[in-house]
């Protein structure tokens, strides 16, 4: 009769042989594939990971890459991945497969930043030295006085100190060099030497 764990085992040498380390591999080379802009790469790592039925991980993966890789350079990217994969979740496979290669295919030619990542790494490193252990006052309580409402001032902005006393200097965020963070860039820009003026 036929010998259904044989032709399985069978397939999974044919594909090739998956175990663990397997696992996180082609998941690896799957993200680094996306972060170098090659959808050629990209197309082959989906269809190895999808041929042995991963399919919760690879959603992981990719929103993961939504954030980190594509980042801020095309916001969206990350609401369209969601929603593919819970389409591929859904569907389940084989049909799955097509809004996961989908949403690959877009994160691997979409634009590329990490310029959120690396932000929340510079601040990582102060919380985790200790630093900024008191808050300002002002931003604390409603209680506490001399904090100035932003809708109050033209451009819905105004300068005041956000940051701990010891950190008031730092800057953990550089505009990545993309047209949506350039446009956020010449927007900040614009507010600080137009914005701030109070509202009569």
């Amino acid at each position: 009769g036929l010998d259904l764990r044989e032709n399985v085992d069978d397939y999974y040498v044919r594909v090739g042989n998956f175990d663990d380390d397997t696992h996180y591999d082609l998941l690896s080379c799957l993200q680094k594939s996306i972060r170098g802009s090659d959808p050629d790469a990209t197309a082959f790592y989906v269809a190895k990971l999808v041929a042995v039925g991963e399919l919760i991980s690879l959603c992981r993966r990719l929103q993961v890459i939504a954030s980190e890789d594509v980042g801020l350079a095309y916001p969206q990217a990350a609401v369209i991945v969601r929603a593919c994969c819970e389409s591929a979740l859904e569907l389940g496979l084989p049909e799955a497969r097509i809004p996961l290669i989908n949403a690959a295919l877009l994160l691997a030619t979409a634009p590329k930043s990490n310029s959120a990542y690396l932000a929340l790494a510079a601040a990582a490193e102060d919380v985790d030295a200790g630093r900024g252990l008191t808050v300002p006052r002002h931003l604390q309580s409603p209680l506490f006085r001399g904090y100035r409402y932003p809708h109050d001032y033209t451009g819905h902005y105004v300068r005041q100190q956000y940051l701990p006393d010891d950190l008031r200097d730092r800057k953990y965020y550089e505009y990545g060099e993309n047209k949506t963070e350039q446009a956020a860039k010449s927007y900040a820009d614009f507010l600080r030497q137009n914005g701030g003026k109070e509202k009569p």
